[in-house]
């Protein structure tokens, strides 16, 4: 049997904050590698291949645990709390970021 989320409830319906990883933003960086969306409130920070890893960071401060994919062709989830990655079958595209 598989591991599943036990979050799948706090996954809502964003809208991504950001075209880019918001922090990085804010402090006049764009060095980020790829980008995650916080799927309870919408934050998009930078994941942790990058320099600053934002998106733990976002988990970190506020604990929303479910993180999805913000990269072109990509749909999978991460749970921090369950530390599982996933995909769900039926879930709408990831949004895409220009």
């Amino acid at each position: 049997m598989s591991a599943a989320c036990s979050h799948l409830d706090r996954i809502g319906d964003v809208e991504p904050s950001s075209w880019g990883c918001e922090d990085c933003l804010a402090e006049g960086r764009q060095d980020w590698v790829h980008l995650r969306v916080c799927q309870e409130c919408g934050h998009v920070g930078c994941c942790d291949s990058s320099p600053r890893k934002h998106a733990t960071g976002h988990f970190q401060a506020v604990g929303h645990p479910v993180m999805r994919s913000y990269e072109p062709g990509e749909g999978w989830y991460w749970c921090y709390l369950d530390e599982l990655g996933f995909e769900l079958d039926g879930a709408p595209p990831a949004p895409s970021h220009p």
